[in-house]
């Protein structure tokens, strides 16, 4: 590991606004930031740039990064400190043992941004919109809690959209290329690194917000939703 790794890690155990791997956290947040204001995670936040972001536009709230990449979240959790926004932290950990951090119903909000699209089919199960996790999240999810998507990889965001009818999650919106619209809304059009890159080549930011309907849990429609997945692979893999 790098000098300069090894220097971020070393300040990750000193910054106040980070926990790493904490445990008994699940309904105690509210202690962590000495209010109930409503809880939003970012999950896979890398530098964190939208809970920083998001901390700034609204104060009464409270913002958690999440990912297992100390590294980079270390960016975002010096820029909160720096900037003296108490309403931001940062939790490392895997987004698979998100449910044990928090407890049902002390979740708002969740926002995917940039997530891996992980392109190829054969690993659909690793992405952050698959049933599987879709599962955990309903577990400290609010009733009617949001989930926002937001993507340059039209693979992720096609993907998504059968997720949602096919489980019969709730669209709230659907925008093919944020940048298409003639105002962007602010909390629209924070740009995280990743986006900045265009990895995807495509010059078009997907964006979605759903809720998760009771049907996610239904793990016999599973088989179906496999199948999909087969037939599209199929398709993949002859074109």
């Amino acid at each position: 590991m790098g000098q300069k790794k090894l220097q971020r890690f070393a300040e990750l155990n000193t910054f106040p606004n980070v926990l790493q791997f904490p445990q008994n956290m699940a309904g105690q947040w509210h202690v962590f930031f000495q209010n109930r204001n409503p809880i939003v995670l970012e999950l896979a936040c890398g530098k964190g740039e939208y809970a920083v972001g998001l901390g700034r536009m609204y104060p009464e709230k409270n913002f958690i990064g999440v990912d297992i990449k100390g590294n980079r979240m270390w960016v975002g959790a010096r820029k909160a400190l720096e900037e003296h926004l108490k309403n931001i932290a940062f939790l490392r950990t895997q987004i698979e043992m998100i449910h044990l951090y928090f407890a049902p119903n002390e979740v708002s909000e969740i926002w995917l941004t940039f997530p891996d699209p992980h392109l190829k089919l054969s690993k659909a199960k690793k992405r952050l919109t698959h049933p599987r996790f879709l599962r955990l999240y309903k577990q400290i999810l609010q009733p009617g809690g949001y989930i926002h998507l937001k993507t340059d990889s039209p693979a992720l965001y096609s993907f998504t959209k059968k997720v949602i009818d096919f489980y019969g999650c709730l669209l709230i919106e659907d925008k093919e290329n944020i940048y298409d619209e003639p105002d962007v809304p602010p909390w629209l059009a924070i740009k995280t690194f990743y986006e900045q890159l265009d990895i995807s080549g495509s010059r078009k930011v997907h964006y979605l917000c759903f809720q998760l309907s009771e049907t996610i849990d239904d793990k016999e429609r599973d088989a179906e939703f496999k199948m999909m997945l087969k037939i599209l692979k199929e398709h993949e893999a002859a074109d």
